[in-house]
């Protein structure tokens, strides 16, 4: 085996660690990341990551359907239905309607939601600062090549 397929080697098995890794990672941080929220809005509630999301997305694109939320988020329209209706159901979202358009559906969030929505925010953007931390390690080039990198998987899986 040459250098490069060595390498190769090596940076498929370093990929396949860092993927494991990764699952347990936001295994631990779904957990922790949830009781963050609870704390910020003080409610008990029963949100998975998806039902997060997609507050999240409502609470970026409002007033949004059930067609725009399931292309943003990547999901079918039947569950992000279920999904808009169990947020309903527990007072995180509102129905609503637009002047010109009364025959369809928008979603908005309620009080209660955009509280839920600004912590959501906070919590998100210090996971940013914490990559823009581990980042900093790295010279111009290397985050040129690291980005491409990104890039390129992201093209390599769709």
């Amino acid at each position: 085996m040459d250098t490069a397929d060595k390498s190769k080697a090596a940076i498929h098995e370093f990929f396949i660690q860092f993927l494991q890794q990764k699952e347990e990672y936001e295994s631990r941080i779904s957990a922790s990341y949830l009781e963050d929220i609870r704390k910020h809005i003080g409610a008990e509630f029963s949100l998975n990551m998806t039902e997060l999301h997609t507050i999240a997305c409502i609470g970026e694109q409002e007033p949004i359907n059930v067609t725009s939320i399931a292309e943003k988020m990547n999901l079918s329209k039947g569950n992000t239905s279920k999904i808009a209706s169990k947020l309903l159901k527990a007072g995180w979202v509102r129905k609503a309607q637009l002047n010109d358009n009364k025959k369809e559906v928008y979603f908005r969030l309620t009080p209660a939601g955009k509280k839920l929505f600004a912590a959501h925010d906070e919590l998100h953007a210090l996971e940013k600062q914490r990559m823009y931390e581990f980042l900093g390690r790295y010279s111009d080039a290397e985050l040129e090549l690291i980005k491409r990198l990104f890039a390129d998987m992201v093209d390599f899986y769709r």
